[in-house]
């Protein structure tokens, strides 16, 4: 069974969640934001309740660190509850 490398999962794990919320915070500083929040709502059947705010580079810079941080704990967690259930190759 396959051991996952728990420090590199981890870095993976919170690449790819800062790096979603880094494109999101890029859709909301180009402008976008709005549009595709109402295109994601409206396509699921709903009326969107929600306004997005003036893109803050402060506000920004603390979600993308934020979601890196949970993501790499995420991927740490992941990989040591993979790797204590694995088992040993016969």
């Amino acid at each position: 069974m396959v051991r996952f490398d728990v420090a590199r999962t981890g870095l993976v794990f919170g690449a790819f969640l800062g790096g979603l919320h880094a494109l999101w915070a890029g859709i909301v500083a180009s402008g976008w934001g709005q549009w595709l929040l109402d295109l994601i709502f409206r396509l699921h059947f709903i009326d969107p309740p929600y306004q997005v705010a003036a893109f803050e580079p402060g506000t920004a810079a603390l979600l993308v660190s934020l979601t890196f941080m949970m993501g790499g704990l995420s991927g740490l967690a992941f990989a040591l509850v993979w790797n204590a259930l694995a088992r040993p190759r016969a």
